[in-house]
């Protein structure tokens, strides 16, 4: 068995009611399809008015002779219509049998696909709902080396194809082979001989069906991967479509999407190519088989007279029967093949091991009592260490500013305290706890950030401020709001808390994204704030009004604040200058002024560039 096909059968067990039925509803449809062509032979047998003669209700004399007990049944009830009410009765009674197999055969298909789509569907569910799950786990850091499109591609068109193609399965196991065998047993017992030279057939265009589907799986993963490069593109082109158009880059753009595009247009055609194959392909070998029968078959009648007429055309009817599922198993062969080269993709991100998690014995800490705690910290991205051996203490309720050139160390000081990264060597303490000693969700619950990049969802502006605390009130939001001196402009929109800020708060101003973004912080009230140049990207009038606001948020509170623009950080308790990830000076910004070293540097840089 496929490892992929193993992989879907924990999703599987949930629907155990429903795979059972759809088997057993297969194991009836198969049955019935078989009888219907069966049933053929009596009507055949009035209609040329050389029908067997039963006058007596058959005995049951076991399972080995059923198939003789039923014609011998079927045959009486023939010869009592006929000698009862005439050849008319007999024949109404033939064709009424047979119309009763397939409306029952039809009525157990349609119970079969009842189940089946309950069972795709709930997996299909329960698929995407882990992958979301696993996709959000996942830390920052896999997302720094995988497309977004790709990974989007894998949980909505990957996802769809394994429910789409996997359950094809079900068939191939149960419904068409069944269907096959029902029909070569009651062949069997029309004529043996016939039979056989079927069977020296059918392998034959199996083989040859089987030999064009080979490459199939290898073109569907590329086709795959080109699908999530394609959705890449778009992402990344509607995220920075103001750069596109600004730089008149539409063609560059237009140019990299159209090759992509043109090359899932020559992968799909090849797949389609096989795929539309299979099934003329399986019913022309299935008519080279009938073909073959009826020159065989017709001499068996006309030459050797060894067989009845209507024995021998309900005999091609269950010859045909076998064609269709033949042809529905080569065709979902090939579509199997396309589900277990998406199951691949889907599985590789479920799979995916998450190096940022909970240790097993991991402590809840409920609050932040004494300091935090960096010692000798080495970290890297990639091969350059960011951070070379950091140290730095930051104790409850002073500000601590950090500050330097890009490319210091910085910002990756905040993603190592919120556990975004871990470090490579040192450690981090909360408390004396190492903090890989404790549920992130706790520490988190301890940490508001505020970033350069306010990210803001698409939804009201109620909604976006309440992810910290889902449960807040209107006016815990409205005070939040005062605080972070956004509450005028948001009285001012048309629909106040309610009112839409589009995609990323596109609806909004920088600034004012800023000041949702720390009201936001403030409505969670963590004891821990980190901002993270929260004011860099701001015009003057809006960083005095978010400056303002962060002081009133800052107040009472421990905080680590990353500054680009000096002027912001100038009444911290301890401010340390960066350099290549190490500290090369630390104090007051009077006592850093007063050594006259890189801080009076960087102060002197951008007063004068003011």
């Amino acid at each position: 068995m496929d490892e992929n096909l193993k992989k879907i059968i924990p999703f599987v067990k949930n629907y155990k009611f429903h795979v059972v039925w759809n088997i057993v509803f297969n194991i009836l449809y198969a049955l019935f399809g078989t009888l219907g062509f069966a049933a053929m032979y009596p009507v055949l047998e009035v209609l040329f008015n050389n029908d067997i003669k039963i006058y007596e209700i058959p005995v049951y004399t076991g399972i080995e002779n059923i198939s003789t007990y039923l014609k011998e049944y079927i045959f009486y009830y023939v010869t009592h219509f006929s000698n009862e009410y005439g050849a008319n009765y007999a024949l109404l009674f033939t064709v009424g049998l047979v119309l009763t197999t397939f409306l029952l055969k039809n009525l157990f298909n349609y119970a079969a696909l009842q189940h089946l789509m309950k069972l795709k569907n709930g997996v299909l569910r329960d698929l995407r709902a882990k992958m979301y799950k696993k996709i959000t786990e996942l830390p920052i850091s896999y997302y720094s080396e995988k497309r977004k499109g790709d990974v989007m591609s894998r949980m909505l068109g990957d996802v769809n194809e394994v429910q789409n193609s996997f359950f094809m399965v079900l068939e191939l196991i149960v419904k068409e082979p069944l269907t096959i065998i029902f029909s070569i047993l009651m062949m069997l017992n029309f004529s043996v001989k016939l039979t056989l030279f079927v069977f020296i057939f059918i392998p034959i265009s199996g083989f040859i069906i089987s030999k064009i589907g080979k490459s199939l799986k290898s073109q569907s993963t590329r086709a795959q991967q080109e699908n999530g490069y394609l959705i890449s593109i778009v992402d990344e082109s509607l995220t920075g479509l103001k750069v596109v158009k600004s730089y008149n880059a539409e063609n560059f753009f237009n140019k990299i999407f159209n090759d992509s595009l043109n090359r899932l247009y020559k992968l799909s055609n090849k797949i389609g190519k096989k795929n539309n194959l299979s099934s003329p392909m399986s019913e022309f070998m299935g008519i080279i088989v009938i073909a073959v029968l009826l020159f065989y078959g017709g001499n068996l009648v006309l030459v050797d007279k060894t067989l009845s007429g209507s024995l021998f055309i309900a005999f091609i009817g269950l010859a045909y029967n076998i064609l269709t599922p033949a042809k529905a198993i080569s065709r979902a062969s090939y579509q199997v093949k396309n589900g277990l080269a998406a199951a691949e993709r889907v599985f590789e991100v479920l799979e995916v091991e998450n190096t940022i998690e909970d240790t097993p014995n991991a402590i809840d800490i409920k609050e932040f009592n004494d300091k935090i705690s960096l010692k000798n910290i080495t970290f890297a991205y990639g091969e350059d260490a960011v951070l070379k051996n950091f140290s730095l203490e930051i104790p409850k309720g002073k500000t601590i500013a950090l500050v330097g050139q890009s490319g210091s160390g910085k910002s990756t000081i905040a993603n190592l305290l919120t556990r975004f990264y871990d470090v490579n060597k040192g450690e981090i303490r909360i408390d004396g706890h190492n903090i890989k000693d404790v549920t992130m969700k706790s520490l988190r619950d301890l940490t508001g950030l505020v970033t350069q990049d306010s990210i803001m969802f698409n939804g009201s502006i109620k909604d976006n401020i309440r992810i910290g605390k889902l449960d807040a009130t209107d006016e815990e939001i409205i005070a939040a709001l005062k605080i972070a001196n956004a509450y005028d402009f948001v009285m001012d929109l048309p629909e106040g808390l309610d009112t839409n800020i589009g995609d990323a708060g596109n609806k909004v101003s920088g600034g004012q994204k800023q000041r949702l973004s720390i009201a936001r912080a403030v409505l969670k009230n963590p004891p821990v704030m980190i901002l993270d140049e929260a004011t860099s990207a701001l015009d003057t009038e809006s960083e005095r009004l978010v400056q303002d606001a962060l002081d009133k948020m800052m107040q009472n509170r421990t905080s680590v604040v990353i500054a680009h623009r000096l002027s912001t950080i100038q009444k911290a308790d301890l401010i340390v200058v960066m350099q290549k990830g190490e500290i090369v000076e630390q104090g007051t910004h009077e006592q850093l002024l007063s050594q006259g070293g890189t801080y009076s540097k960087l102060v002197a840089l951008q007063s004068f560039e003011s």
